[in-house]
């Protein structure tokens, strides 16, 4: 099955809750400004949907898409 993570950055208010979360997954930009995904194909686990419930932008979006 494959995934996909994806973070509108132009919402990102670059709280970094999401890197505290899940920094597997998250990292903050060059700038320290944005969130960035760093590992987009990961398995969706419960620490990423829990960055996507805490994230006070709601721009992280995830897909459990079909093989």
């Amino acid at each position: 099955m494959k995934h996909s993570i994806s973070i509108d950055t132009y919402e990102c208010n670059g709280c970094g809750s999401c890197v505290e979360i899940c920094p597997e997954v998250f990292q903050m930009d060059e700038n320290g400004e944005k969130a960035v995904v760093v590992n987009p194909s990961p398995n969706i686990t419960a620490q990423v949907e829990e960055a996507a419930a805490y994230c006070p932008s709601k721009c992280i979006s995830y897909v459990h898409d079909q093989p």
